[in-house]
């Protein structure tokens, strides 16, 4: 596993906060938790210093005291760099990797659409992946989250 020591090494040479705070569980895994304050350079500097060129998926999650995002990047050897990025719940806001990542509009849309999370440079575009109708500030991935039994529920075709 010299590659991903190697690769935690990088990261650690560059942002001298996060030496010793990586992790190597398995074979091309990294799991590494970033602050807020200097994810993107940090996001930025994976996919450009260090050929993490593919955004794989953004996992979110409400694990009741935070907002969590995990960025999943791989480079061309098949190593995947989880990046986690935590976000506080009231009021949550994380920035875009759209500079980055222009495949990234998709995730960010549920993440806000499905936890209520203000992606911060994200185009205006249509709500994903809940319907056009769902109700505003329902948020169904929150672990608070009640569905509203006073919203009458509509099919496609605005019927019952």
């Amino acid at each position: 596993m010299e590659k991903e020591a190697s690769i935690l090494q990088e990261i650690a040479k560059r942002f001298i906060s996060l030496e010793g705070a990586g992790l190597i569980p398995a074979e091309r895994r990294i799991y590494l938790e970033v602050p807020q304050e200097i994810f993107m350079d940090v996001i930025k500097f994976a996919a450009k210093e260090l050929g993490f060129k593919h955004l794989c998926t953004i996992t979110g999650m409400d694990s009741a005291s935070c907002f969590e995002f995990i960025y999943h990047i791989s480079n061309d050897d098949g190593i995947v760099l989880n990046l986690e990025l935590k976000a506080q719940k009231e009021n949550p806001v994380i920035s875009s990797v759209l500079p980055v990542y222009n495949g990234a509009v998709f995730y960010e849309r549920e993440l806000e659409g499905m936890l209520g999370v203000k992606v911060s440079g994200l185009p205006e575009g249509r709500q994903y992946p809940l319907p056009d109708n769902w109700p505003a500030g329902q948020f169904p991935l929150r672990k608070d989250w009640k569905p509203d039994k006073t919203a009458k529920e509509e099919g496609p075709d605005g019927k019952n």
